[in-house]
């Protein structure tokens, strides 16, 4: 009998991972950084990327969207969706480390490469007929984008207590309501909103609500949602009497929050990847630096008290890395994955968030100058702890999962 050495558990990357892994390296240095050189300060430069609401400048979002045309045509932006939608129907784990490979090239125009927000999401999946034609596989070529209308402004981890609703009105639907934080709000050619369309009461606390596709003119852009690390990705929506036809309903009546609920883990691995790559990022630029700049007539990386913060950082990744590829081999294997996904959210973040602190902090007032992307990172991996689940929702999910709390 050959005994098996792996026990089963194998990290090895397969031969196609590396080259999609290869190919979007070589992406990224044709494709993206030229057009990042071309902006110059206009992307560097918050104050001249941006309108004075928040709104992106005309030179940022074409930039955007350029990327992300190039990269749907080069086969890369929507490559984890079923072939038959569009995309090359590729694993969890080898959508996870495309997604933290991507992000190791630091946190800009690069996440356009694949898809975000904006893009295609299996939410979408849902779509039927003409909607897959008019909605669906535009989206998938990098040829609109859209955005999931869900967070209120007084709702949002509660988001069954939604107050946007939706009334039958002979074969149209009439929506009324607010959403708030909506990430590509500004720039989406169709939003996948959510509505209530029956009471809590009727049909329980997760039932009753639907997703309608609702057109951009149809609906208001109030006022843009500034957060910093965001500054004009997201703003607030407003529907006042929105008449859509039936044919917009995206899934089933009723049912769109279980259709949601079926897909977290799928967002919580993008962002867990993402925060990995980040990581990843800050600590090669980190480790560089401290080994070339001296003080005291050696490299800083020689005292203590810097070099800990770095080591203590590549652990930490090095954990939340091990946790990403667990949760994304789970969900191949189409496997429980509640606790698992709240576990890398939570962690991967706080990790970005530790490591994001320290890099500003070894390189000094350089950490904090406007044209080095330390800060920005800081405050990405601010943003990154609160989006898809705050910390205190995983949290709570982890200690339901352990049985402790119901």
């Amino acid at each position: 009998m050959v005994a098996n050495t792996t026990g089963g558990v194998s990290f090895d990357t397969d031969d196609e991972t590396e080259l999609i892994l290869e190919s979007i390296d070589e992406f990224v240095a044709r494709e993206v950084e030229p057009i990042v050189e071309e902006l110059g300060d206009t992307y560097t430069n918050p104050r001249k990327g941006h309108h004075e609401n928040g709104r992106w400048t005309d030179e940022l979002l074409a930039a955007r969207e350029e990327i992300r045309r190039k990269s749907a045509e080069a086969g890369f932006y929507a490559m984890n969706l079923p072939e038959d939608a569009g995309g090359d129907g590729i694993s969890p784990v080898t959508w996870y480390r495309a997604k933290k490979r991507l992000a190791s090239h630091g946190g800009g125009l690069e996440r356009y490469v694949l898809a975000g927000p904006e893009g295609p999401k299996p939410l979408l999946l849902q779509a039927e007929g003409d909607q897959r034609e008019k909605y669906l596989e535009p989206v998938v070529r990098g040829e609109k984008s859209t955005a999931f209308g869900q967070t209120e402004p007084g709702v949002g981890s509660d988001s069954p207590n939604m107050e946007t609703t939706a009334e039958r009105d002979g074969d149209e639907w009439l929506i009324n309501g607010r959403k708030q934080w909506i990430t590509n709000a500004p720039y989406a050619d169709f939003v996948q909103l959510f509505a209530r369309t029956t009471p809590q009461e009727d049909v329980g606390r997760y039932g009753g609500i639907t997703c309608f596709i609702v057109e951009r003119d149809e609906y208001e852009i109030g006022s843009y949602n500034n957060a910093v690390g965001a500054e004009g990705s997201q703003a607030e929506i407003v529907l006042d009497g929105v008449r859509v036809p039936e044919d917009r309903v995206l899934g089933e009546v009723d049912e769109a929050f279980y259709a949601a609920m079926e897909f977290l883990s799928l967002g919580r691995l993008e962002l867990g990847a993402e925060a990995v790559g980040y990581s990843e990022y800050l600590l090669s630029e980190a480790g560089e630096y401290v080994t070339e700049r001296e003080a005291f007539g050696e490299p800083i990386g020689n005292f203590q008290q810097v070099s800990a913060k770095l080591a203590k950082g590549r652990a930490k990744t090095y954990a939340a890395d091990a946790a990403g590829l667990k949760l994304a081999w789970k969900m191949a294997e189409d496997e429980r994955t509640i606790m698992d996904s709240s576990v890398l959210k939570w962690f991967a973040t706080n990790v970005l968030w530790e490591v994001a602190d320290a890099a500003v902090q070894v390189h000094g007032a350089n950490g904090l100058a406007e044209e080095n992307p330390y800060m920005d990172l800081v405050h990405q991996a601010r943003v990154l702890r609160i989006v898809e689940g705050t910390d205190e929702i995983q949290l709570n999910t982890i200690a339901k999962t352990m049985g402790i709390t119901e």
